[in-house]
């Protein structure tokens, strides 16, 4: 009876065993790209070719993934980030997005910069049904959960931004002549839709003239020389970091002095204002949604100190009066909260769920009442922004945070 019973017991221990195994095999959900120590992330930035001030974004999110890991990594898994250059080329994209896919097997395709480059392979990541997630671009068409489920935005997108500047013109200039610099392409016409969306009835009358430039054009001044002809009293630079700093300097070295509009991605004080000449921008008008680290009403600011702490300590090279250096900061930030959201969850499909899952989300590096919110049908995590002014050698904040919402 005894070894009937001391089997019985047995028998049924090692069933609890195997159902306690295989629940815990159970919680473990793995796509290509993670094991138990690794989560492997693809990225496709432009460090060389026209848009090559951009590629200090992928080389800051590096930096960040190095500190998580030193700290331990996500939930015990290391990010191997996989970061490869298109040079702004979008064939190039589409042989990297394929490599980084097909050949090195990543979870994800992380925050690839560039609207040509992620129009370019939309499609192919959607059908792959592999996640092309918070690309490094403001078009409209990221927030299409319906038709492109695998493809997420993550800064404010241009039609909304387009639109908060005709707020601005049609309250501060109703009866402004409008010229316009814009790059030829899905970027700078969304730029320009979201300006006549926004000015509406008015457009026609306000704007007198567009200049479009190619972004493989050695300058854009012959476009600005143009516009100055025109009569044009307001100028928008609707333009990426190079032709932004030649636009302030052209309208400068012209002598012209129409009220100037920059768009966000071109504002950076390192990489555009300082190489364009602080006097030469003076008053130049533009929208924030993050913190700019030169401004020193930031200087006991906790994210701010974050940030300073992460550069002194694991990314000393980059330079902190470079937005696009804070852009990389939040963004891998972002990032860092949904894997960690995953948990041992880490398919493709639970990715896209948590991103799509954001509720009031603050970073560091964001301005205070911005925050990052997604859900099934919306996935725009930004979409608010603060008018700045350049005076001095900084930006200045004014106004209200405005809803970029299209169509809010």
């Amino acid at each position: 009876m005894r070894t009937k019973s001391g089997l019985a017991v047995l028998s049924a221990a090692l069933t609890m065993l195997a159902a306690t195994s295989s629940g815990a095999l159970a919680q473990k959900k793995y796509d290509p790209g993670v094991t138990d120590t690794e989560i492997k992330i693809g990225n496709i930035m432009p460090y060389s070719g026209p848009a090559s001030a951009y590629g200090i974004i992928g080389k800051t999110e590096a930096a960040y993934f190095n500190k998580i890991n030193a700290e331990g990594g996500i939930n015990g898994r290391k990010i191997n980030f996989v970061s490869y250059d298109d040079g702004y080329s979008p064939p190039k994209a589409v042989e990297q997005a394929r490599k980084l896919v097909e050949s090195d097997e990543v979870l994800f395709i992380f925050n690839s910069l560039g609207t040509p480059s992620n129009s370019a392979i939309q499609k192919y990541m959607n059908g792959k049904k592999v996640p092309q997630l918070f690309v490094a671009t403001g078009a409209t068409k990221w927030n299409d959960p319906k038709d492109f489920p695998w493809t997420m935005g993550w800064q404010p997108n241009y039609q909304s931004e387009g639109r908060i500047y005709a707020k601005y013109l049609m309250k501060e200039k109703p009866n402004a002549k409008i010229g316009i610099l814009y790059q030829n392409d899905d970027f700078g016409k969304d730029m320009l839709k979201g300006l006549k969306d926004g000015l509406g009835a008015k457009a026609a009358s306000m704007i007198i003239a567009e200049e479009p430039y190619e972004v493989t054009s050695p300058t854009v001044d012959t476009q600005i020389v143009t516009l100055k002809s025109k009569g044009a009293d307001v100028f928008m630079s609707f333009t990426t970091p190079k032709f932004g700093a030649q636009s302030i300097k052209k309208v400068a070295e012209l002598g012209w002095k129409p009220l100037f509009i920059l768009n966000n991605v071109a504002a950076s004080v390192g990489s555009v204002i300082k190489p364009a000449g602080y006097n030469n921008a003076q008053d130049v008008i533009s929208a924030a949604y993050a913190k700019d680290a030169t401004d020193p009403q930031w200087k006991d600011d906790p994210g701010m100190k974050n940030f300073d702490a992460f550069l002194a300590k694991n990314f000393p090279e980059g330079n902190r009066e470079d937005g696009s250096v804070m852009y990389g900061f939040n963004a891998a930030q972002t990032l860092v909260h949904v894997l960690k959201a995953c948990g041992d969850n880490l398919t493709r499909e639970n990715v896209m769920k948590q991103a799509a899952s954001l509720k009031k989300l603050q970073q560091d590096g964001i301005l205070p009442g911005i925050t990052l919110n997604t859900s099934p049908t919306d996935f725009a995590p930004i979409e608010q922004l603060q008018l700045m002014r350049f005076q001095g050698e900084r930006w200045h904040l004014f106004g209200d945070i405005i809803s970029g919402e299209v169509g809010g």
